[in-house]
């Protein structure tokens, strides 16, 4: 019976590793609709579909996690799903908190992309180490891949509001300027995400530096990944209180979200695979 159990079991996870891209895509496919046609039936669904997609995935990831007895952090496609997943989490975050949708479809595009390439690759490794085992692990690559999600975030309204700029400046007033947000209400969603990857990095970096060196003695305070993602939350924190005592606003901040954003990607994958000691994947 439980050989039956871990089949069936194992049959669930795959069928929901193949229906995510596509559950992603269609979100997509709604958010695209409202914002390029404005239709009223993607405008309707598409806030149901992410929260459906939203919640297969919370599904998957526990499931997943449960059936192999660890969070899905043992490899880089195991963490694209955790990617995509968060990246999702923290824009439903975003657009409760500043009630504008027009701008899914351009952030949506890459969970679908991180899943996509997730599902594709993701194969369970016959033996793991036993620290990527504990649950309070998980947690602490959780809460940094939420802040990375949010910075991801920002980012791209950073960019929005760049090209924006752009089009307002040289008197182009296509698609993009009659659907985006305004230039001011852009800065705020990607301040708001900012600050929200910036809190989640924080809880991040002070779990890592006091639990993890209780459990293993391979961590070093020098690893290039500690020391990077150290530096990638000073830029930040230099670029927030430069906002709130400096008054730095406008495209200042809107470029030093895009070029965050670029460090971070360099972390996640150049330092990560080639540099780390600790933070390798396996």
């Amino acid at each position: 019976m439980s050989s039956i159990f871990i089949v069936d079991m194992r049959f669930f996870i795959t069928l929901l590793q193949i229906l995510l891209p596509l559950c992603y895509f269609a979100t997509i496919w709604a958010y695209a609709k409202g914002f390029f046609r404005n239709e009223r039936v993607a405008e309707v669904i598409k806030r149901p579909l992410l929260g459906l997609t939203l919640l297969l995935h919370t599904i998957y990831i526990v499931a997943r996690t449960l059936e192999y007895f660890h969070p899905p952090i043992t490899s880089v496609f195991e963490l694209f799903s955790l990617i995509a997943f968060t990246i999702g989490l923290a824009y439903v975050y975003i657009e409760l908190r500043t009630k504008i949708t027009s701008t899914g479809y351009f952030i949506l595009m890459l969970p679908f992309f991180f899943q996509l390439f997730s599902s594709m690759f993701t194969k369970e490794i016959p033996e793991i180490p036993e620290i990527l085992r504990s649950h309070l692990l998980g947690f602490h690559v959780t809460s940094a891949l939420l802040g990375y999600a949010a910075i991801t975030i920002s980012a791209v309204y950073g960019f929005l509001y760049l090209m924006l700029y752009h089009d307002i400046k040289s008197s182009q007033f296509g698609v993009i300027y009659k659907r985006l947000p305004n230039l001011e209400m852009l800065e705020r969603m990607s301040f708001t995400a900012t600050v929200f990857g910036f809190i989640l990095l924080t809880i991040a970096i002070i779990v890592g530096l006091i639990w993890l060196p209780r459990i293993t003695e391979d961590i070093s305070f020098t690893d290039p990944k500690l020391f990077g993602t150290i530096v990638i939350w000073l830029i930040y924190a230099s670029g927030l209180t430069a906002k709130r005592l400096g008054g730095w606003q406008g495209r200042r901040m809107m470029v030093l979200s895009v070029f965050g954003f670029t460090l971070t990607i360099f972390s996640m994958t150049i330092i990560n695979m080639f540099f780390s000691e600790f933070h390798r994947f396996y």
